[in-house]
C-alpha cells in the first residue's frame, strides 16, 4: 500500500470502452448542434512487468480495439458523411493496422517515464495513442509539478480525495513546439482562453473510470461577439476485469521489451508535429487570376476587395520564393501595387525575399510600388527582426526617390516600436537602426532631413529620444518645432517628465522666445493631458484673453471641450474656474472661429471610438490647421485609428490681408500628414512657396489628393493546438481593410470661401477558421463578417466678413454589414456536411454632432450661398 500511482494486479486483462470527441462552434452555442466527430473503441490494459526492486515501477501494455469513428451529434441520413462507410474505409487500412498496434508504457509513481510504440507509424495514429496513453497519468496525492505528457511539459495540480483524483493543467505554461502569432495591436487581436480537466474514479486502487475534457475559447476583441471554441473531450470505463496473461520474467525493462517485440522502439510521450497535405490546391498563379479582378483599383472600397486580400495571403504564406515572383512578374501595373500589399503583409521570409528582389530602389519609376511595400511593412502585424534590417540596408544604400528615402526612415520607426513592442528592444537589429535614426539627425543640417527623421522618431516613441525632441520643439524654426510639439504629443503621459512639461510651459507662454500658434497649442494640450498641476491649469486660463484673436477662442474651445468630455483634467480645470469666477467673464467672451470639439461615434461593451476634431484659424480667416482624430480603446488598449491633419500658413497674401503678429515672413505652404492605426506616413504637400500656389490655384479642379490607398492587414492571428485526444487543430482569424482617404483644399477668391474636404473609404473583411484535423476527418467552423463605409469631412470658411463663418461637416453614408457561418465536417473523399447561417443589416447614415454654434453657422453659411457652391472661381 506504499504505491503513489496506480497499481495493476498480476495475471488480470482489464477491458475498458474509450471514446474521444472534439466539438467546434459559437463560443455561446450548445454542444447539440455543434460540428465534431467521435473516435470510440475498446481498450485491452494489462501488467507485464514489476520491477522486483520498486512494486512502483510497472510496464503495462494497452491495445485499442474496435476502432469506430462517428457522429457526435445525430445526423439525419441525407447529412451523415460516415452513412455506408465502415471504419477500413473512413480511416484508411493503413492507419487502422497503426491505431490498434499495441502500446507500452512504464509508470514509475504514476508518472509514464517511457512510451514505447512502433516506429514510422502515421503520425495521427501515433498522436491518437499519446492521447490515449497520457490518461494512465496519474499521482494519488494532492500536489503540483510540471510533467510532459502528449500536451508537452506543463504545469500540472492533482487534487485527491477518497477514490477521486482530479487533475488540473495549465495549458498555457505548456512547453511544445507549435506555430502561431498574434496582432500588433491588442485592441486588433483575439482573446484566448485554455482550460484542461480530468476526473479519475479509483476502485482497487486501479482507475475506474477517467472524464477528461478540454476547452479553447477564442474571441475577437473589438467584437466579442465573433469567436469560436473547441471542446474536447475523452472517457475511459472499466468494463470488466477478467484472467488474463502472466507476468514476464525479467530484472530489466529493456529484457521485457526485448522479449515482448524487439520492433518497439521508446518515443517522446509528447505530441509530434503533424500536417496534413493538400491535394486538389490549386498554384498560386491559378488562385490570384480566380480573385484578381476584384484587385482592380477602382474596386478597392469593396468588402470583396478585402475578402480577396485576405485569402491571397494566406495561399501566399504556403508559396515558395519562385512562385510569388512568377505571379509579381506576370502582372501589369494597374494591378501590381494590390500584389505588392499582399506579398509584404504575407511577412514569411520567402516572400520578403521575392519582394526585395523584384523592386529596385536605385530606380524611380517604380514609385508606387516601392511606396506601397514599405507603408505595407510599416502596417506589418509581426514584423521579423529580417525586415528592419533589410530596409535599414536599402536606406544606407542608393535610393533613387528622396521620397522614398524618407519613407523608408519613417518606417524604420514604426518597425523599432513594433519590435521594442514585442520584447525586442535589445536585437542587433532595432540597436542598429535606433543609433542611425539618432545619429543622422544630429548631424542633419538641412530642415527636410531634420524633419524626416523626427518623422521616424514620431513612429519610434523611443524614451531616449525625448531630450531631443525638447530641443527640436523650443529652438526648431517652425514646422520643425511643430512636428518635434506632435511627436511628443503620441507618448504614454507617462513617459513626460517633469523636464518636458516645463519644456512645454515656456513654450506656451513663450518665456524664452515667440512660438507660432500651432506651437503653443500643442504644447498646451500636452500640458492639459499629462496630469496638469493646479498651477499650470490656472496659468494658462489666465492666458486666455492675452493671446491673438483666434488662438484666444481656440483655447477656450479647447478647456469647454474638456469640461464637456469630462477628460482626467476635468476635474482641475473646474476648481481653478470656481477659485477664478471674478475675473473671467470679460476673458471668456472672445469672438471668433476656430474650435475644438470630441464626441463618441460607438460605445459598445467591447470597444468604444471617439472622434475628434479642432481647427485653428489665423486672425484674417485662413486655415492654418485643421486636425481630425478617430480613436479606438478598450479598458486597457488604445489605438490611433486614423489622424488627418491639415496645415496652412502665409496664405494671407492671397486675399490682401494682414498676417499675424511673428508670422509675417512665413512661406506660403499647404499639406497634410495622416496617422493610420497608431502609423505616421509621409506627409503629403499641396503646395509650397507663392507661385506653387498660384498656379494650382488657377488650375484647381478641386480634385482632391490622394493620401493613402491600399489593403492593409490589420488583424493576423493563428494559433495551433495540440488538443490531448491526439487530433492537432488551429485557429485563424484575419481581418482585411480596403482603404481609400484622399484630401483637398481649394478656394472661391470671387466667394471669398475656401473648402478642405477629407474622404475617408473604408472596406473591412474578415475572416475567422477553426479547424481540427485527423488526417481521415476534418471538422470546424468558418466566420466571417464584412462591412463598408465612407466618412466625409468638410469645412467651408467664409472670410468676407469678421469673425468669419466657419461651418463644418462630419457624415457617415449608410454602412451594411454581413455575417455569416459556416460549420463542417468534411472527408478527404470530398463527402462534406455543412450547416450555416448568416445575416445582414445596415448601419443608417448618420451626421455627427459638432458643438451647437457650429450648428449655427452651417445655417448661416448654407442660407447665405444657396448657388455658389457650383462657381468656383
Amino acid at each position: 500500500g506504499h504505491t503513489t500511482g496506480p497499481s495493476l494486479n498480476n495475471d488480470k486483462l482489464y477491458k475498458f470502452a474509450y471514446s474521444a470527441e472534439v466539438y467546434v462552434d459559437r463560443v455561446k452555442a450548445s454542444l447539440q448542434k455543434s460540428a465534431g466527430y467521435r473516435i470510440s473503441s475498446g481498450v485491452d490494459v494489462n501488467l507485464l512487468w514489476r520491477n522486483p526492486d520498486n512494486d512502483d515501477d510497472q510496464l503495462i501494455k494497452i491495445t485499442m480495439k474496435d476502432v469506430q469513428v462517428e457522429n457526435v451529434n445525430e445526423r439525419p441520413a441525407a447529412k451523415n458523411i460516415f452513412k455506408g462507410k465502415n471504419t477500413e474505409k473512413i480511416i484508411g487500412k493503413e492507419y487502422l493496422e497503426a491505431l490498434q498496434r499495441p502500446i507500452v508504457i512504464e509508470l514509475v509513481r504514476g508518472k509514464v517515464k517511457t512510451f514505447y510504440s512502433y516506429q514510422n507509424e502515421p503520425g495521427f495514429a501515433q498522436n491518437i495513442k499519446r492521447g490515449l496513453a497520457s490518461l494512465f497519468q496519474l499521482q494519488l496525492h494532492s500536489g503540483s509539478s510540471r510533467e510532459v505528457d502528449i500536451s508537452g511539459k506543463c504545469n500540472t495540480t492533482y487534487h485527491a480525495r477518497q477514490d477521486q483524483v482530479t487533475k488540473i493543467k495549465d495549458l498555457n505554461s505548456c512547453e511544445i513546439q507549435k506555430k502561431g502569432f498574434t496582432s500588433h495591436n491588442r485592441i486588433l487581436d483575439i482573446g484566448t482562453k485554455a482550460t484542461s480537466a480530468t476526473v479519475y474514479v479509483l476502485e482497487d486502487s486501479f482507475i475506474k473510470s477517467i472524464k477528461a475534457e478540454e476547452n479553447f475559447v477564442f474571441v475577437l476583441n473589438y467584437r466579442r461577439k465573433t469567436g469560436s471554441k473547441i471542446v474536447s473531450k475523452q472517457k475511459l470505463e472499466l468494463k470488466s476485469v477478467q484472467a488474463g496473461m502472466g507476468l514476464i520474467a525479467a530484472k530489466q525493462v529493456a529484457g521485457v521489451i526485448k522479449t515482448l517485440d524487439p520492433n518497439y522502439v521508446a518515443m517522446p510521450l509528447e505530441a509530434e508535429p503533424v500536417k496534413s497535405e493538400c491535394k486538389k490546391c490549386p498554384s498560386l498563379s491559378e488562385h490570384w487570376q480566380s480573385i484578381r479582378e476584384h484587385m482592380h483599383p477602382d474596386k478597392l472600397s469593396k468588402p470583396e476587395a478585402a475578402k480577396s486580400f485576405l485569402s491571397f495571403i494566406q495561399n501566399i504564406r504556403k508559396a515558395t520564393k519562385e512562385e510569388i515572383l512568377k505571379v509579381i512578374k506576370s502582372e501589369n501595373k494597374e494591378f501590381l501595387p494590390q500584389v505588392v500589399d499582399a506579398v509584404t503583409s504575407a511577412q514569411t521570409p520567402e516572400s520578403l525575399e521575392a519582394i526585395l528582389e523584384f523592386l529596385d530602389f536605385k530606380d524611380a519609376s517604380t514609385f508606387i510600388l516601392q511606396e506601397r511595400f514599405l507603408y505595407a511593412c510599416g502596417f506589418a502585424s509581426h514584423p521579423s527582426e529580417t525586415l528592419l534590417k533589410s530596409l535599414t540596408e536599402k536606406f544606407k544604400g542608393d535610393v533613387a526617390s528622396e521620397e522614398i528615402r524618407e519613407t523608408l526612415v519613417i518606417v524604420m520607426g514604426a518597425l523599432i516600436r513594433k519590435l521594442c513592442d514585442r520584447e525586442g528592444c535589445k536585437l542587433p537589429a532595432v540597436l542598429e537602426a535606433k543609433r542611425l535614426i539618432l545619429n543622422r539627425l544630429e548631424k542633419a543640417k538641412k530642415d527636410d532631413k531634420v524633419q524626416m527623421y523626427l518623422l521616424a522618431l514620431k513612429n519610434a516613441l523611443l524614451p531616449e529620444a525625448i531630450p531631443v525632441l525638447l530641443k527640436y520643439a523650443e529652438s526648431g524654426e517652425g514646422p520643425i518645432s511643430s512636428l518635434a510639439a506632435t511627436a511628443l504629443q503620441r507618448y504614454d503621459p507617462s513617459y513626460l517628465t517633469k523636464e518636458v512639461k516645463e519644456t512645454m510651459n515656456r513654450i506656451y507662454h513663450q518665456t524664452r522666445k515667440v512660438h507660432e500658434k500651432t506651437v503653443r497649442t500643442t504644447a498646451a494640450a500636452i500640458i492639459l493631458n499629462s496630469d496638469p498641476s493646479y498651477m499650470e491649469v490656472k496659468n494658462i486660463l489666465l492666458s486666455i484673453g492675452e493671446l491673438p484673436m483666434e488662438m484666444n477662442k481656440y483655447m477656450l474651445s479647447m478647456i469647454q471641450d474638456i469640461l464637456h468630455f469630462e477628460m482626467p483634467s476635468s476635474k482641475t480645470v473646474r476648481q481653478v474656474l470656481k477659485d477664478m469666477r471674478v475675473h473671467n467673464y470679460d476673458r471668456f467672451s472672445k469672438m471668433g472661429s476656430s474650435s475644438a470639439y470630441t464626441g463618441y461615434i460607438t460605445r459598445g461593451p467591447d470597444v468604444s471610438s471617439t472622434y475628434s476634431l479642432d481647427i485653428l484659424y489665423s486672425g484674417s480667416g485662413i486655415l492654418r490647421r485643421s486636425n481630425m482624430n478617430i480613436h479606438v480603446f478598450d479598458r486597457n488598449t488604445e489605438l490611433h485609428a486614423i489622424q488627418v491633419v491639415i496645415e496652412a500658413q502665409g496664405l494671407e497674401s492671397i486675399i490682401a490681408a494682414t498676417p499675424d503678429e511673428g508670422e509675417e515672413n512665413l512661406d506660403s505652404f499647404a499639406g497634410m500628414s495622416a496617422i493610420l492605426f497608431d502609423f505616421q506616413l509621409r506627409p503629403v504637400t499641396f503646395f509650397q512657396g507663392y507661385g506653387d500656389l498660384m498656379s494650382k490655384m488657377l488650375s484647381a479642379t478641386g480634385d482632391p489628393m490622394n493620401v493613402v490607398k491600399g489593403l492593409v492587414l490589420l488583424t493576423d492571428f493563428l494559433q495551433e493546438i495540440q488538443l490531448q485526444s491526439g487530433p492537432t487543430a488551429s485557429t485563424e482569424f484575419m481581418g482585411g481593410l480596403a482603404i481609400d482617404i484622399s484630401g483637398g483644399m481649394e478656394f472661391s477668391l470671387w466667394y471669398r470661401e475656401s473648402k478642405t474636404n477629407v474622404k475617408n473609404r473604408v472596406a473591412m473583411f474578415i475572416a475567422g477558421n477553426t479547424e481540427v484535423d485527423s488526417f481521415f476527418i476534418k471538422t470546424g467552423m468558418e466566420t466571417t463578417l464584412e462591412a463598408e463605409t465612407a466618412l466625409d469631412f468638410i469645412s467651408t470658411v467664409q472670410f468676407s466678413q469678421y469673425p468669419f463663418l466657419v461651418c463644418m461637416q462630419m457624415d457617415r453614408v449608410d454602412s451594411p454589414f454581413r455575417t455569416h457561418m459556416t460549420k463542417y465536417e468534411s472527408l478527404p473523399s470530398g463527402r462534406r456536411y455543412t450547416a450555416s447561417r448568416g445575416k445582414a443589416a445596415t448601419l443608417a447614415g448618420n451626421e455627427y454632432p459638432l458643438h451647437q454654434e457650429n450648428s449655427n453657422m452651417c445655417k448661416k453659411v448654407f442660407g447665405a450661398k444657396s448657388d455658389s457652391a457650383s462657381g468656383w472661381f
